[in-house]
Parts: C-alpha cells; structure tokens; sequence
C-alpha cells in the first residue's frame, strides 16, 4: 500500500520502520527532518518536505505526532493533507488528542471525500519496535477493515470500540489508570523505602499477591536499574492527564485522584525531569521523603 507516515519520534519511527520492511510504499514526513532521515538511512523510504507532498500520492495518511495542536498541524496548515484531501483518502491517526478535536478533524477530511480512523496506540517503544502494539480504535467499519493489512504489520491487536473519537476516549481512561496505577506503586515502594525495605522485595511481593499488575511488571525492571529513560516521556503522560482532565469536564465527570496526579507530575516536569521516562516521578517522591538513595534489602 501507499503510505504517508507523518511523526517519525519515539513511537512513529518503529512503527513507520516496520511498514517499510514489510514492503509497503512508504513516504515519510517530521516535523524535526533528522528524524526521517534517520528512518531512511536504516531502512529506506522517501522522505517529503511537507505533509501535504507525502499525502498527495498516497493511499493512507498515517499520523502520530505529540499533541493536538501538532495534529492540526499536519492537516490544516497550509502545507498540510487537507488541501490534497480527495475522494477514497484515508486518515488513520495514532496520536493521543482531544477526542473534540479529532472529531472536528475527521469532518473537515469527510467535508473532502474522505475518511477518518482514530486508533491511538499502546506498547509503548518496545512494543512499536516488536510490531506488538495493540490498537484502540474509533471510525467507520469499512475504513478499519481496509487498514487491517496495516494494522497486522504494526500490531497484535485491534480493538475497535466505535464511532469517530471512542478509540481516543478508551485510550484516554486506559493511560488514566496507567497513571494511577503507577502512582500508587511509586507510592509505596518509597513508603517502604523509607522504613528500610528494600525495592527487589517489595517488587516481589507485589509480583506474588493480587497486587500484581502490567504496570508493575513492566516497569519495576526499570525502577530496579533506575533506568530512567524514555519509553514514555514524562512530558507526554502530562500532556496526557491534561487531555483527561478537560475531556471530563466537557463530559462532567470528576477526578479528584487525577487532579493530585498531575499536581506531581507538574511538579516532575518542573524539576527537569520532562524528557524522562514518566517512571521518573518515583525519584520525586523519594526527594520528598528524603530519600537519597534507594533502600535494598534493608529491612
């Protein structure tokens, strides 16, 4: 198929990547045109100097750019694909916005003939570079089936909940209880730091009783080795929780755990800990409970 894949950063480029060695027709676009070389150099592709030169002769416009404000970007700027929009185009859109916004967008695409996906991802970088993302998806039907082909390169699992925007509001309430979750892990591993229990036992404990969950088993390797750096940048979590604060007033629902959440993560950001792996906030919360070094096998 032909490809235009808009946003080669830490997910987009594994992702464009895999469509291009499994031999799809790819044109690449970034903001930051480093990055895209980067991709061609190690695995091919053409390289466009706008979103719109890369939809212009592509089947699908794929999207996964940082924000929302970058997504507006890429269509109506006026270097972006609205102005080659046509009959039979289709915009699949990877990023994590406001699903308002996405909606917004998709009309401008089907005021042009053609069509809008929104299936925003989950992974993270070592689940794009292994093709195992899974997707949450929100569109039409039809338009979903004809990105399957796309979709099994990229993925493991599609997971269509509905319409235009429900992808983006399940992906919105799933990295809610990602952020939660590890809050609540960072939490207590430095509550039991603080009165001398090691980390590698409580993570064991915490792998051997109902406490267990993904979020633990994926990062606690990481808090382990303080391993800090980015698979998903603090930065984009914040931007994330924000997204989720606004959507539940427009929709009237309240979060006060999240609302304390982002006072943290603000907090992180702040303290230059912006480009790092969100994990990094457990390094805030042991400088607050002064903390200067993490407790091992203490108790």
């Amino acid at each position: 198929m032909k490809v235009a894949f808009l946003g080669t950063g830490i997910m987009g480029g594994p992702m464009a990547s895999n469509l291009i060695k499994a031999g799809h027709e790819v044109t690449i676009w970034n903001r930051s045109a480093e990055k895209a070389q980067r991709i061609q150099d190690a695995v091919g592709g053409r390289i466009a100097v706008s979103p719109a030169e890369a939809a212009a002769d592509s089947q699908i416009v794929w999207i996964c750019v940082s924000d929302t404000e970058a997504v507006e970007r890429v269509v109506l700027a006026e270097d972006g694909i609205l102005g080659v929009a046509r009959p039979g185009l289709l915009v699949a859109d990877s990023s994590t916005i406001s699903p308002t916004a996405s909606r917004a967008l998709a009309k401008r695409i089907r005021e042009r003939g053609g069509d809008w996906v929104d299936c925003p991802v989950t992974g993270s970088k070592r689940g794009a570079e292994e093709g195992k993302l899974v997707f949450i998806v929100g569109g039409d039907g039809e338009s979903v089936e004809k990105l399957e082909p796309l979709f099994q390169v990229m993925g493991q699992r599609v997971i269509h909940i509905g319409g235009i925007g429900m992808g983006l509001s399940a992906k919105l309430a799933m990295n809610l209880n990602i952020a939660l979750i590890f809050e609540g892990l960072a939490e207590g591993l430095v509550l039991a730091q603080k009165a001398g229990v090691g980390m590698g036992q409580m993570l064991d404990i915490i792998g051997a009783t109902m406490l267990r969950s993904g979020v633990s088993d994926y990062k606690g390797p990481f808090l382990q080795q303080r391993d800090f750096s980015p698979n998903f940048p603090l930065h984009l979590m914040l931007k994330d929780i924000r997204l989720m604060l606004d959507y539940a007033r427009e929709l009237r629902v309240k979060l006060p755990a999240l609302e304390t959440v982002e006072e943290v993560y603000a907090v992180a950001a702040d303290e230059d800990l912006a480009n790092a792996d969100y994990a990094a906030t457990l390094t805030l919360l042991e400088k607050w409970a002064g903390i200067s070094a993490p407790a091992e096998n203490q108790a």
